[in-house]
């Protein structure tokens, strides 16, 4: 270790650092009421002070290395900085005030030349590899001691002198540069909100939509009906509208994102693209996804292509035959024979059309989807039925933010009304899990699942999970409707809260979501199947006026539409695919500057077979979060490879019988128990007795 890099530390507060990890609260969860902005990036950096200490500890001990002395000791080493990190990530995500965002941009770079030098550690490196030579140990220890040897390796362990001195500058601007993207996204998204003062612009849509938007402008102290942008490029509230002009400026306002101004990303993207080659070149691979591809599921760019070629040409024919037909309807609603679809068209008429084959209108489920029956009697229902577990709401804690709402969860053995309050890991529950469901100016866009505290036998943590989403506050005393689409990915994100809550492993760092890219989003695809699935959507959709359960009827169109959805999904995806992996195959001196960026990213479309107007990619380059700082560089493909397994495992269900206890606790054993002790491939193969088919996942997209 460098310890000529360390600054000086100073006394902490004793209050900080006790409400983050000696909390007295259930589970270890932080005592968010005693913990301001300004706290963290001390603890952060006490943090760092203590972690290195230990691995020096670790290294120079002159006893040969053992599963206790070294693995053990590793694994439970970094508490303060683990903690402290965890928590103060989960704000810059969700509550990112000014404070917030400046400290982040401070703490990057230190964490990333943190973790270089660890990654880089030769006397580690050499202790670790001494100790697999000579281990007898469980399967779980060896898969880990082989997973950390491999991960040095990849990351730059055997570079010596100049080259390693450039590959810790790298990683520490690398991470400066993401950690930069971040806040320029935030506030080019917030920019790019559209305030309509007109309320005839908004025909098409339902009371309760208009309201949640006038909800909105009030928030941001301004009159009329605020559409704030979500992440994607398609925003879902086009389905509705009737006024063409204004479906035209939402587009256009979506696609805009970062491209120009204060808030444009071009200039740090066109860095970082370089920069992530220039260190894949450096690392010995070809580029940066190749990087990224070997340690993964896939383990090499050319699998990937394998599964892109299945996908991309057949996804443009598919909305080839579609466009088709949304031309003739977009001509018949204007009158115009000439007209021609335009993206923002694609799933106004797509919506339209299906209303006249399958009569009926998605805004008819509305009614039926109010957010706390969703969360109550269908997301955690469909986990009760199938691991038997039971959420009970704990207003005695507090999480980070107003909107959040805790729930301790049980396991099935255990009364619902019991309580955990007799420290921070006693009583029988399993853990908790921190429900932030409404979008605010500090949140970033999209949905997502972290863990505060993993699951870990070894240091006898049970996990304290959070779920965010990015739900359109309504009025206060109005009830919260959500889409369709707002459903699936509430389960979506609930599959990954499943994966971190059913984690049962000893070493902390294979816990519950702690797998590759590529199978991190398996469970979690799995779990949007119990949405529709006819004794959950039974439970949770009645309407929230009446109680009416939703009509067989409209359940059944919903089934029938699913299809159509398909087309449109698939092919924005496999656009955005191509671009990430576009990107992360250039060689440093191929990285286009910020003013070519827009030419780069229709050459790099059109040599995919992908450059389709009517339907963009899910993320155009300027504000694709997903890759310039969430951590799915060069994998975002991972939702279509994830599918594979997840199509599988779906067919698996239905061929033994569904929804069931029984099944439930394979899956729970088989996949999302074992986090990352073995290659995840052997998960998937111990429930399927098989290697995982494509099949079911063409079928289901419509490309076979």
């Amino acid at each position: 270790m460098n310890s000529a890099a360390q600054a000086p530390q100073r006394a902490l507060p004793k209050a900080p650092r006790q409400a983050l990890t000696d909390s007295g609260l259930p589970y270890g969860l932080p005592d968010f009421r005693l913990l301001a902005s300004a706290d963290y990036e001390p603890l952060i950096e006490a943090g760092l002070a203590e972690y290195r200490a230990e691995i020096n500890k670790v290294v120079a001990n002159p006893e040969p290395p053992t599963l206790a002395n070294t693995l053990s000791a590793l694994e439970t080493s970094g508490q303060l900085f683990a903690r402290a990190m965890a928590a103060f990530h989960n704000l810059v995500w969700s509550n990112a005030t000014s404070e917030i965002e400046a400290a982040n941009a401070r703490i990057a770079p230190k964490v990333a030349n943190f973790r270089s030098e660890m990654l880089t550690n030769v006397a580690l490196y050499e202790r670790l590899l001494a100790l697999a030579n000579s281990i007898g140990g469980p399967d779980d220890a060896q898969y880990l001691l082989e997973r950390r040897l491999a991960e040095m390796r990849r990351a730059g362990v055997a570079l010596t002198g100049k080259d390693r001195e450039k590959l810790h500058q790298l990683d520490q601007r690398i991470a400066e540069l993401e950690a930069q993207f971040g806040r320029q996204l935030l506030a080019a998204s917030n920019a790019g909100a559209i305030l309509i003062t007109d309320e005839t612009e908004l025909a098409g849509l339902s009371d309760d939509a208009k309201a949640t938007l006038a909800a909105a402008a009030t928030a941001h102290d301004q009159t009329g009906w605020l559409i704030r942008l979500e992440l994607s490029t398609h925003q879902p509230i086009i389905k509705s509208l009737q006024n063409r002009d204004l479906r035209r400026r939402i587009q256009a306002a979506s696609e805009a994102r970062g491209r120009e101004g204060e808030t444009s990303t071009l200039a740090t993207i066109s860095e970082l693209a370089r920069l992530r080659a220039e260190r894949a070149q450096l690392l010995g691979f070809e580029n940066h996804a190749a990087y990224v591809a070997s340690g993964s599921v896939s383990k090499t760019t050319a699998r990937i292509d394998e599964l892109l070629e299945q996908v991309d040409a057949p996804a443009i024919r598919s909305a080839e035959r579609e466009r088709t037909k949304l031309t003739a309807a977009l001509r018949q609603d204007l009158q115009d024979p000439t007209a021609e679809l335009q993206a923002s068209d694609w799933q106004h008429y797509a919506e339209q059309l299906h209303k006249a084959e399958l009569d009926w209108h998605e805004a008819e489920l509305r009614p039926y989807l109010e957010f706390n029956r969703v969360l109550q009697d269908g997301v955690f229902y469909a986990a009760n039925k199938l691991y038997g577990l039971r959420f009970s709401p704990r207003p005695d804690l507090s999480g980070y933010h107003p909107d959040v709402v805790v729930y301790e969860v049980f396991p099935e053995v255990v009364s619902a009304g019991s309580t955990d309050d007799g420290g921070p890991n006693a009583g029988a529950g399993l853990g908790l899990i921190l429900y932030d469901p409404y979008t605010r100016p500090t949140k970033r866009g999209g949905a997502w699942m972290n863990a505060l505290i993993p699951q870990s036998h070894l240091l006898g943590n049970k996990p304290v999970v959070v779920q965010n989403l990015n739900i359109a506050k309504p009025a206060p005393g109005q009830p919260t409707l959500l889409t369709w689409s707002q459903v699936t990915t509430m389960f979506h994100e609930f599959g990954h809260a499943l994966h971190g809550l059913l984690s049962d492993v000893y070493y902390p760092t294979q816990s519950g979501t702690a797998v590759p890219r590529d199978f991190v989003e398996y469970p979690s695809q799995v779990n949007e199947m119990w949405a529709l699935d006819p004794q959950v959507i039974s439970n949770y959709a009645k309407h929230h006026q009446t109680g009416q359960t939703i009509p067989d009827s409209l359940v059944a169109k919903l089934k029938d539409a699913a299809p159509y959805g398909e087309i449109f999904g698939t092919a924005e995806m496999a656009g955005a695919v191509a671009l990430d992996q576009a990107w992360h195959r250039l060689k440093p001196d191929q990285v286009p500057p910020p003013e070519g960026i827009a030419q780069f990213e229709q050459h790099a479309l059109q040599a995919a077979g992908l450059d389709y107007p009517p339907i963009p990619p899910r993320y155009r380059t300027s504000y694709y979060n997903h890759i310039w700082t969430s951590g799915y560089s060069a994998a975002y493909y991972a939702y279509l490879y994830s599918e594979m397994f997840d199509a599988d495992t779906e067919q698996w269900y239905h061929e033994n019988g569904g929804l069931s206890r029984e099944n439930g606790e394979r899956f729970r054993r088989a996949v999302l128990a074992r986090g990352m002790t073995r290659d995840p491939v052997e998960s998937f193969e111990a429930l399927r007795g098989r290697p995982v088919n494509v099949e079911p996942l063409l079928k289901r997209r419509g490309l076979n």
